[in-house]
């Protein structure tokens, strides 16, 4: 899965480096909203702007446990 994320964003968000530590702050809204977008369309799970946080998004790592999380309540 975290492949998959990383091959997403890195074709959506070319200028973001994705292997931060503090990749959050690296975005702007438009990047939030992209990550967002990408990953409901991609795993068919309801991401809303509350889901846009420091913590869900600061790493790589976050955003795969968050599509986790996000999956394991779908079921």
């Amino acid at each position: 899965m975290k492949e998959r994320i990383i091959e997403l964003l890195t074709g959506a968000l070319p200028m973001v480096n994705l292997e931060s530590d503090f990749l959050f702050s690296e975005l702007d809204s438009l990047g939030v909203t992209t990550i967002l977008m990408l990953l409901s369309e991609e795993y068919g799970i309801e991401l809303e702007a509350k889901d846009a946080t420091p913590k869900n998004l600061k790493t790589i790592d976050s955003i795969v446990r968050m599509v986790e999380e996000k999956l394991e309540g779908k079921a």
